[in-house]
């Protein structure tokens, strides 16, 4: 038995949140964390732009969805698994670079682009952007880290002199402060003008941080 693999057409999925145009100034991509779902996901960033109309947000999704318990029920998405995942991976930087394409042509040169990564998208946002035609204003990692298979030449391109934040909560239950901190540690050997925040808090979103972020990008 050999295994192979077809490039084919697919539909994938992203919620927008604002309206784009020319006098847009700051888009937000946001990606989800596994078993999640944009719709969902999403809402969480909602605030920014009834807030300020000139920010959009954009929420991709994970291209493969499964039932969270079972063969019924709540349904999430994942951005990968460990089978076939350089395919995997490279599927997902494809959607992702299309998809920047899409929304960055419709705004100006000068618009500013955060991208944000919770739990599993923080890895997909930093596989993708080490790859991607631009250099985003400010990179977020939230409750996850920064993937030790990116090139050390790829990781200083993208992050020398980039705006870079982590964020992770005080009682995350997949990621402990002290890992945290050591990858950030680590990245500021790339040359990233990064900070660290912490919150009290499990392995989730923090309105008051996002507010925080927010704020500081404008």
């Amino acid at each position: 038995m050999s295994e192979h693999h077809l490039a084919v057409t697919r539909a994938a999925r992203y919620y927008q949140l604002g309206e784009l145009s020319i006098q847009t100034k700051h888009v937000w991509f946001v990606c989800h964390g596994y078993g999640q779902l944009a719709a969902y996901f999403s809402r969480h960033f909602a605030f920014l732009t009834e807030a300020n109309p000139s920010t959009v947000v954009i929420a991709p999704e994970g291209l493969s969805r499964f039932y969270l318990q079972g063969n019924g029920g709540r349904v999430g998405a994942s951005w990968m698994t460990r089978d076939d995942r350089l395919h995997e991976i490279d599927d997902h930087i494809n959607f992702l670079n299309q998809l920047a394409e899409k929304i960055l042509g419709q705004c100006s040169p000068t618009v500013k682009v955060t991208v944000l990564g919770f739990s599993q998208g923080t890895a997909t946002v930093s596989r993708w952007l080490a790859q991607a035609a631009f250099r985003p204003t400010h990179l977020i990692l939230w409750a996850g880290g920064f993937p030790d298979d990116i090139a050390p030449g790829a990781s200083q391109g993208l992050l020398q002199h980039l705006l870079l934040t982590f964020v992770i909560g005080t009682e995350d239950e997949y990621i402990s402060l002290a890992q945290a901190e050591a990858q950030h540690q680590q990245l500021q050997h790339f040359g990233a003008n990064s900070q660290f925040i912490r919150f009290v808090g499990k392995h989730e979103l923090n309105r008051a941080v996002l507010i925080k972020l927010a704020t500081a990008g404008h």
